[in-house]
């Protein structure tokens, strides 16, 4: 599952996605209204968290602007205004969700997990590269008809490698959207995790590998 997290307090953000990362979402933040349009202009999100308080654009501007293009991506507004009457315009505005400033972490987890169970006309459809398949709303990936057992972080980057199918990836990209950006781990991190993929991914001497290393470059997903 992928979210969009459109918030310009960078020690929350760096806190929220930090958490997210570590549930196995994969995550992309914009600083400022403008970044969030753009950022959904280019990706497919799951859900979007959403501040109303932005630089450049404000956060109801940017909300208005991404119900006229998809009006069923879950979208939870996580504000300082707290007001009856501001939850009573972001609702009505096309919010699925009003949470205020100062928050719980879990209960917002809990209302993450609330929407994407409740589904809805945007659902992902399921991925599928040769004979593997991925169900973004139930996690379950299998190949050959057996399914494979992936850790949260380990599903992350395979959901994202299967999302950018014939595109390279580079180690930076797969690290700013699989790992914190500010991540201090071990430098191979990326090299690892990929043996992790490939190695579960050969589920019979016939399997075919997916994973391509591109010296120098990155990675890509093909057949």
């Amino acid at each position: 599952m992928q979210i969009l997290i459109i918030e310009d307090e960078k020690k929350l953000v760096h806190v929220l996605r930090r958490g997210l990362l570590e549930e196995g979402y994969a995550v992309d933040i914009a600083l400022d209204g403008e970044e969030g349009l753009e950022k959904f202009d280019i990706n497919e999100y799951d859900i979007i968290i959403l501040d109303l308080m932005l630089p450049k654009i404000d956060g109801l501007s940017v909300l208005k602007t991404i119900r006229r293009n998809n009006t069923n991506i879950p979208i939870i507004i996580l504000t300082a205004k707290g007001g009856i009457e501001d939850k009573i315009k972001g609702l009505d505005e096309g919010a699925d969700d009003y949470l205020t400033k100062p928050f719980s972490y879990i209960e917002l987890t809990a209302r993450i997990r609330a929407l994407l169970r409740r589904g809805n006309k945007a659902d992902p459809p399921v991925l599928k590269i040769d004979d593997v398949t991925l169900n973004p709303a139930t996690r379950l990936v299998q190949r050959e008809g057996k399914t494979i057992v992936f850790t949260s972080r380990e599903y992350a980057l395979f959901d994202y490698f299967m999302r950018n199918q014939n595109r390279v990836l580079t180690k930076t990209q797969i690290l700013e959207h699989v790992w914190d950006y500010n991540y201090e781990g071990f430098s191979n991190i990326v090299e690892t995790y990929v043996k992790y993929l490939r190695k579960k991914l050969h589920v019979s001497p016939q399997s075919k590998e997916l994973i391509h290393t591109l010296r120098g470059t990155g990675y890509i997903l093909k057949v």
